[in-house]
C-alpha cells in the first residue's frame, strides 16, 4: 500500500508540476505574443514615419523646384517687361498702331508667389499702369513747354512778316519804280504771304490766336484772299452761287475762316497733280449758312487718313493732341483747323469723296457768323467772283378774262346829277401775281474814280519814262 501511495503522490506531484509548467508556458506565450504585437506596432509606426518622412522630403523637393521655376519665370518676365513691354507701351502711347505684348508666360504670376489654375493675373499690370500715367504726364509737360516756346517764336516772326508786308505794299504803290522791280516786289510779296501762312498755322496749333484783326468782310473776298496765300493759286477756280453779293463774315471770324479755307485749299493743291484744277464753290443753304466747298481731283484719302483727319478737324479733342502725334515733320493743317473750329464755331467736313475722284472738303459758316455789308458804302473787290444769277421761276399763265358786251350809254336824268350814294359790290378773288426775279444788276463804275485811277496810271508811266530806266534801254 505504501508503494502505491508513494506512486500516487509522485503522480500527483508530477501532474501538479506539469500544470504549473503549462501555466508558466501559457503565460510566457502570452507575453511573447504581446511583445510581438508591440514589436509589429512599433515596426508599422516606424514604417509610417519613414513614409511620412519620404513624402515630406518629396513635397519639399517639389516646393523647392516650384520656387526655383517661379523665380526663373519672374526673372524672365522682368527681363521681358524691361526689354519689350515698356518700350512697346511708350510707342503705343504715341500711336495705337504699336501693339503692347502680353506676359511671357501664360497664366502670369500672381503677387504672393502662386497662381490659381485657369486664372490669369499679371503681377506687372500696376507697373504698366503707373508707367503709362507717368509717361503721359511727362509728355504733356514737355509738349506744353515746346508749344510755349514755339508760340512765342511764331508770334515774333508773324509780327515781323506783317511789317515786311507793309513795306513791300508801300513799295508797290510807288509808280516811279521800274516794271522789273515791280515784278520782283510782287514775287517777294507772294513769298512773304506763303511764309506768313506757315508761321500763322504753327502759332495757331500752339494755342495762339490768328494774329490779324479784320472788319466785316465779304465771303467772296475771304475765299479769294485765302487762295492768294498759296503756291499754285492759279490752279484754283472759284465760283460763287451766293444770291446776295453783300453776304459777309463778321470781323471776329473773318481771319479764322480765311486760315481754315487756305489750309483746305493747300491740302487740295498738295494732293493733286500740278496740271489739275481745284474747284472751289460758295453755296448758300436754306438754313442760312454759307458753305465753301473744295473739290480736288487727286487720289483721295485712305479710310484711316479720313478717320484721323475727321478727328483733327472736329475740334473735339484739341487738348489731348500733342505735337509729337502730328508726324515727322508734323502735319499741322488739320490740327490748326480743328483748333479754330473749337474756338469760333464753324464746321469742317472731309469725309465725303469728290466727284472728280479726290476729296471734298466743306467748310460751313453758321448764320451767327454771317452779316450783310452795304455794297454802296463798301463795294466788292474786282478780284472776287460775282454772285450767281438765281434761276428764273416760270410764270403761271393767267386765264383770259371774258369780255363783257358794251353797255348802252345811260340816259342823263335828274337823279344822275345828284351825288352818287355808296353801293355794295361783289368782291372778286385776288389773283396771285408772281413777279419775275430780276438778276442782280452789274456794279456801276464811278466815272470820277475811274478818271482818277487812269490819271494816276498815266502819271506813273510818265514818271517812269522820265527816269530813263537803264534796263529798258538795253
Amino acid at each position: 500500500m505504501s508503494s502505491i501511495s508513494v506512486a500516487a503522490v509522485l503522480l500527483g506531484v508530477a501532474t501538479a508540476v506539469m500544470v504549473v509548467v503549462a501555466l508558466v508556458l501559457a503565460r510566457s506565450r502570452r507575453r511573447q505574443a504581446r511583445r510581438a504585437q508591440e514589436l509589429a506596432s512599433s515596426a508599422q509606426a516606424a514604417d509610417a514615419r519613414t513614409l511620412a518622412a519620404e513624402a515630406s522630403s518629396r513635397t519639399a523637393e517639389a516646393r523647392l523646384k516650384a520656387a526655383e521655376t517661379r523665380e526663373r519665370e519672374f526673372r524672365e518676365e522682368l527681363d521681358h517687361l524691361v526689354s519689350r513691354r515698356l518700350p512697346a507701351l511708350a510707342l503705343h502711347l504715341i500711336s495705337s498702331h504699336h501693339p503692347v505684348p502680353g506676359p511671357l508666360h501664360e497664366g502670369g504670376q500672381r503677387a504672393g508667389g502662386g497662381s490659381e489654375p485657369g486664372e490669369s493675373a499679371d503681377v506687372f499690370a500696376p507697373v504698366l499702369e503707373s508707367f503709362s500715367t507717368t509717361s503721359l504726364k511727362e509728355r504733356r509737360r514737355i509738349d506744353a513747354a515746346a508749344r510755349a516756346a514755339l508760340r512765342g517764336a511764331c508770334q515774333d516772326m508773324q509780327a515781323l512778316s506783317y511789317r515786311l508786308q507793309t513795306e513791300i505794299d508801300a513799295l508797290q504803290h510807288e509808280f516811279s519804280a521800274p516794271r522789273s522791280l515791280t515784278k520782283r516786289l510782287l514775287a517777294a510779296d507772294h513769298l512773304n504771304e506763303q511764309n506768313l501762312r506757315l508761321i500763322q498755322k504753327a502759332a495757331i496749333v500752339c494755342g495762339a490766336w490768328p494774329g490779324h484783326v479784320r472788319k466785316d468782310t465779304y465771303v467772296a473776298e475771304i475765299v479769294t484772299g485765302a487762295s492768294s496765300r498759296l503756291r499754285g493759286f492759279d490752279r484754283i477756280k472759284i465760283s460763287s452761287r451766293l444770291h446776295a453779293a453783300g453776304t459777309g463774315i463778321v470781323g471776329r471770324a473773318a481771319e479764322p475762316v480765311a486760315v481754315a479755307v487756305a489750309e483746305l485749299m493747300a491740302n487740295a493743291l498738295e494732293h493733286s497733280r500740278d496740271d489739275l484744277v481745284v474747284d472751289v464753290s460758295l453755296i448758300e443753304t436754306e438754313n442760312g449758312s454759307v458753305c465753301v466747298t473744295v473739290d480736288d481731283a487727286g487720289k483721295g484719302m485712305t479710310a484711316e487718313a479720313v478717320a484721323r483727319g475727321t478727328k483733327l478737324v472736329s475740334g473735339a479733342e484739341q487738348q489731348n493732341i500733342m505735337l509729337t502725334e502730328l508726324g515727322d515733320p508734323p502735319s499741322q493743317g488739320f490740327a490748326a483747323i480743328g483748333r479754330l473750329v473749337a474756338d469760333y464755331g464753324f464746321h469742317v467736313s472731309i469725309a465725303n469723296p469728290s466727284p472728280y475722284g479726290g476729296v471734298r472738303a466743306v467748310l460751313s459758316i453758321p448764320p451767327n457768323l454771317l452779316t450783310t455789308i452795304d455794297e454802296e458804302a463798301e463795294p466788292l473787290s474786282a478780284m472776287a467772283p460775282l454772285p450767281a444769277v438765281p434761276p428764273q421761276v416760270p410764270k403761271r399763265p393767267e386765264a383770259p378774262e371774258p369780255e363783257l358786251p358794251a353797255a348802252p350809254a345811260p340816259v342823263p336824268t335828274a337823279a344822275a346829277a345828284a351825288p352818287e350814294l355808296p353801293q355794295r359790290r361783289r368782291r372778286e378773288p385776288a389773283r396771285a401775281v408772281q413777279a419775275d426775279v430780276a438778276p442782280p444788276a452789274a456794279r456801276d463804275l464811278d466815272p470820277e474814280r475811274v478818271r482818277d485811277t487812269w490819271s494816276q496810271f498815266e502819271e506813273g508811266l510818265a514818271s517812269g519814262r522820265a527816269h530813263n530806266d537803264p534796263e529798258e534801254t538795253l
